[in-house]
């Protein structure tokens, strides 16, 4: 009972990551680099602060709990820093290949490197007992993830170039696989910023902190990292294409409409890893589900992306071989969620 509740609660971040994109399109005469650092300073610095501090038990400070995790502290930030390109090239990778499609792919990368690649660090063996169940795991999510990015190639094929601009402005399928699959390389440096972190977690717990939000502060010291990398490149790209006069000529009106969608996307963003840490308290330390959580949220994020592109009419006007790949795919992905806790 207690794995479910943690699936759920880890569902619902991920319905709020997977619509995050929406609110964004409601942003008015900004640039892309303009309401990209907006949203990010909601997404990576504002909410998670909030966050961290519900986490932090009275008597307590959040600086407190962070020296206790000493140089764990500034691997969690390094490892924000190297996600940040991949935060940022995910955005890129939606604006070039629509939600759907672009979600797929960076996640389903995202969701095994960032999966796997701390099992190899702690030593396990992937290839019996638990460490097999979780390959097994991942592999069927990869699968799953393949088979929507086959069915993303068949829409491709299928769809005029009107068609395909109509659907997603910018659409370009080569250029946004490129940037997708980087996006989903770095991106699994998030879970590696968490993982560098436990000591951290542990100090909290010591003290008395909530179990439901031990890892907010971890997310933190990830997200303020990512913003680094974040805020850098939108100024380059400010300067480079002379639209600071976003933020400086934008009347009121726009600037309150931006601010109001920007922060909704950004909470909506949040929301996966702030599920993601009340959903892991559920599930026993060093279980299969726990490392196997990650994935578990990669793979909901894909899922519930590709429904954001059907209610957006992404997948308009493909045939009906596509649309029966894409849900062969959708529930590869749904069985590859449940496949851990049904072997054991």
């Amino acid at each position: 009972m207690n794995t479910i509740l943690g699936l759920i609660i880890i569902a619902i971040g991920s319905i709020g990551q997977s619509s995050f994109y929406v609110p964004i399109k409601k942003v008015k005469n900004w640039s892309w680099e303009s309401f990209w650092l907006m949203q990010g300073i909601f997404a990576w610095l504002v909410f998670p602060f909030i966050g961290s501090l519900m986490a932090i038990p009275a008597g307590h400070s959040l600086g407190e709990i962070w020296s206790a995790g000493g140089s764990d502290m500034w691997k969690s930030v390094g490892y924000g820093i190297l996600w940040g390109i991949g935060g940022l090239t995910f955005g890129l990778s939606m604006r070039f290949l629509g939600i759907a499609l672009g979600q797929s792919l960076a996640l389903g990368t995202c969701s095994a490197f960032g999966t796997l690649i701390p099992a190899l660090l702690k030593g396990d063996n992937l290839l019996k007992g638990d460490g097999l169940i979780l390959l097994i795991g991942v592999c069927l999510a990869i699968a799953g993830i393949a088979v929507i990015g086959y069915a993303g190639s068949l829409k491709a094929k299928n769809l005029t170039e009107e068609e395909r601009k109509k659907a997603v402005k910018d659409f370009a399928l080569k250029k946004g696989i490129l940037i997708a699959l980087l996006a989903g390389i770095m991106s699994a440096c998030f879970n590696l910023g968490l993982e560098s972190g436990s000591s951290i977690k542990t100090a909290l717990l010591n003290i008395g902190g909530n179990s439901l939000m031990v890892l907010n502060p971890v997310i933190f010291l990830v997200t303020i990292g990512g913003f680094l990398t974040n805020a850098v490149y939108c100024f380059y790209q400010n300067y480079k294409n002379q639209t600071f006069s976003d933020y400086t000529r934008s009347s009121g009106k726009i600037w309150m409409n931006n601010l109001l969608f920007c922060a909704l996307a950004a909470v909506l963003w949040y929301s996966q890893f702030f599920g993601l840490g009340a959903g892991q308290s559920f599930f026993a330390p060093g279980s299969v589900m726990m490392a196997f959580s990650w994935s578990i949220l990669m793979s909901l994020n894909v899922l519930f992306s590709n429904i954001w592109g059907i209610i957006l009419k992404e997948w308009n006007g493909v045939g009906k071989k596509t649309i029966f790949v894409l849900i062969i795919g959708l529930a590869i992905l749904i069985f590859s969620i449940i496949f851990p806790q049904i072997v054991k």
